[in-house]
């Protein structure tokens, strides 16, 4: 089962946070809504979407960043395995 996870944050900080999830991993999915909830944009994160693929959503999420003010980005995550080693802090 996928979990779903949502932050709220201003749209100067939304390409930093947008870029952080990416470095994670595990993301399935990223929705970014304005503060009345109507979805502004979504894109799946596949594994080995990297480099060049990720460089115009990049973009875009820049471009919308400078439009906007509050946000919120809804990030689904990819379930993480049984057996998969948990990471220590």
């Amino acid at each position: 089962m996928n979990t779903k996870e949502t932050f709220t944050l201003h749209g100067e900080n939304l390409l930093k946070k947008i870029k952080e999830l990416i470095a994670e991993g595990n993301i399935r999915k990223i929705t970014i809504t304005d503060k009345e909830g109507k979805e502004i944009m979504s894109f799946p994160l596949t594994i080995g979407l990297v480099g060049a693929l990720l460089a115009p959503i990049l973009a875009a999420v820049g471009a919308l960043a400078a439009l906007i003010g509050e946000c919120s980005i809804t990030v689904e995550r990819e379930p993480k395995a049984e057996n998969e080693p948990k990471k220590e802090p």
